[in-house]
């Protein structure tokens, strides 16, 4: 569920988002591009990959790509050399892990970049079930991303570009929190070079995402399941790409960019793209009451044109009832770019909260011993208005 055309149907559009503020500075954007040195961490993720390319058909003159992943890597350089060949800049593409003394080796060798911009990130609310997995979300969101500013800085690179996420405003699960606070570094770290960020909607049809899973149910004629009370706003892979070009490359110091919410940007339950979706494959959904229901009857309903679902209310830990991209005591400028709003920031942040947290988290890594009540706990120290959503369930209870 790659083209374009077909991805805006599915989430209630029928233009692309940022076309007329791409449209108006592309001369200047390309311009830039075409003299700058980029270094795409998290670069094979669906929003990275979405970037690279966005950057790559505008001839940059250094282009590095690093991710975890080999396999998504390799699947970024077929997908480049088959939509647009090849470019005079040097690039390459690096299977590295941010954490690791390969990759601070990489930035001692080499390291000479215009624009980093940070996508790698744990992007799931499932991701805070477990005292493990939450600590490693709170190392890559948090960590991580202060530690390549940091070489950056060393490195005399001009701006630092990153993700956030709307779930960052007035956060109701750590996830969302983790970007907040990740925010407060930011923020520290913004007198010392310049950032910039975005805060964007789901973006459709993304690696592990519930609309990317739609794709693995049919193809493993599995029931869809899908909730029918959750109503998101979503954005194509290419416009979360031109929103984090646009916020590096235009973005000043502090700036938070995020889509303007307007008639163009729809709410849309996943049960609605769901049956979108399957109309799309030829299917006509099937209700079902029950997953016994549902998996017994994927092996018959196909063949009848039908598609066993189920959806239902959403009861697990973390879910957000709405959207927002910006908070009450947030400054706004909505004049600049047609569709783009953007956050303005002043370098406002509690350094004696930012040492505890570092402290902490230190202390609970070092004796590698730590549960998930005394994490949130923290977490609420952070953020006092930090509105976390216990349900005592969580997705990976679920079908």
């Amino acid at each position: 569920m790659s083209n374009t055309t077909s991805l805006l149907s599915l989430i209630g559009r029928n233009e692309e988002l940022f076309k007329s503020d791409i449209e108006r500075y592309e001369l200047e954007l390309s311009e830039n591009v075409t003299k700058s040195r980029f270094l795409v961490l998290g670069g094979a993720g669906s929003i990275g990959q979405a970037v690279s390319k966005e950057i790559f058909k505008r001839n940059p003159k250094k282009l590095h790509v690093v991710d975890i992943s080999e396999n998504n890597l390799a699947e970024l350089v077929r997908d480049l050399r088959s939509s647009f060949g090849y470019i005079e800049g040097d690039f390459q593409t690096f299977a590295l892990d941010i954490g690791s003394v390969e990759y601070d080796a990489f930035i001692e060798m080499d390291g000479e970049y215009d624009y980093v911009l940070n996508l790698s990130a744990l992007k799931h609310v499932r991701s805070e079930k477990d005292p493990f997995t939450l600590m490693r979300m709170i190392n890559v969101n948090i960590f991580n991303t202060d530690k390549t500013i940091s070489q950056s800085i060393e490195k005399g690179t001009k701006k630092y570009f990153c993700v956030s996420t709307d779930k960052a405003a007035n956060p109701v699960n750590m996830m969302g929190a983790s970007k907040r606070i990740m925010e407060m570094f930011l923020m520290r770290r913004s007198k010392e070079i310049s950032i910039s960020t975005a805060r964007f909607a789901n973006v459709a049809f993304s690696d592990g995402s519930l609309l990317h899973s739609f794709n693995q149910r049919i193809q493993k004629k599995q029931p869809i399941v899908a909730p029918n009370d959750i109503r998101r706003y979503f954005v194509t892979p290419k416009e979360s790409g031109e929103l984090c070009l646009m916020s590096c490359i235009f973005g000043e110091n502090r700036d938070i960019l995020f889509p303007k919410l307007s008639e163009s940007l729809h709410l849309i339950t996943f049960a609605e793209i769901a049956v979108k979706y399957l109309s799309v494959m030829g299917y006509e959904p099937f209700l079902c009451k029950t997953e016994d229901e549902a998996r017994e009857l994927v092996t018959t309903l196909p063949m009848e044109g039908k598609w066993p679902c189920l959806f239902s209310g959403s009861d697990t830990t973390g879910e957000k009832d709405f959207e927002e991209f910006f908070t009450a005591s947030e400054e706004l400028d909505m004049e600049r770019f047609e569709n783009l709003g953007v956050i303005k920031n002043t370098a406002k942040y509690s350094e004696e909260k930012i040492e505890l947290f570092e402290k902490e988290i230190g202390l609970m890594r070092k004796e590698k011993a730590w549960n998930r009540e005394k994490v949130v706990e923290l977490f609420h120290r952070m953020i006092p208005n930090f509105m976390h959503k216990e349900t005592g369930k969580y997705l990976d209870g679920k079908m």
